[in-house]
């Protein structure tokens, strides 16, 4: 993962909403979508990404990566924790679960829907539903919840 990516990505979305408050991006691994503080609101989302084992250098696709967006606009000031939830390896005995790779194209997907969230959610504008969604990578194997972080916080998508 590549935080410095996210971030360019977010900064060029987050102009198009001139609205004319300063926003910045976060990571935040300790965010969980069951505990949300007062004055924030959530969205959560699927994408697709890759992974590597930190121990045995495998790697895999996945259709179904989730992540974490808490955001809050207070004072003329946004701020968005992300959160890109990981998987392990399914070969390796306690294998550490892993960061995924997700692609420009598909970080910029994610970023448009988060516009459209922001918009709805801190500015309560009525926009309707017109998410965009990932493209599908080919994986070989069913998903297993075992191995996957989202399947373990109970917000893993089953589409």
């Amino acid at each position: 993962m590549e935080p410095q990516q996210w971030t360019r990505i977010f900064t060029n979305n987050i102009e198009t909403l001139n609205k004319g408050d300063t926003w910045h991006l976060e990571f935040d691994e300790t965010i969980e979508p069951k505990h949300l503080n007062f004055g924030w609101q959530k969205y959560i989302r699927r994408t697709i990404a890759r992974f590597r084992c930190t121990k045995c250098e495998r790697s895999w696709p996945s259709n179904r990566v989730m992540v974490i967006f808490f955001m809050q606009l207070t004072n003329g000031t946004g701020t968005v924790k992300v959160r890109p939830l990981r998987q392990n390896c399914k070969r390796c005995l306690n294998a550490p679960m892993v960061k995924p790779k997700v692609e420009s194209d598909d970080i910029n997907i994610l970023m448009e829907n988060l516009m459209e969230k922001i918009r709805i959610k801190c500015y309560r504008e009525n926009l309707g539903q017109s998410i965009r969604h990932p493209g599908h990578l080919d994986v070989k194997s069913p998903h297993e919840p075992q191995h996957c972080e989202g399947c373990k916080l109970g917000i893993c998508s089953r589409e």
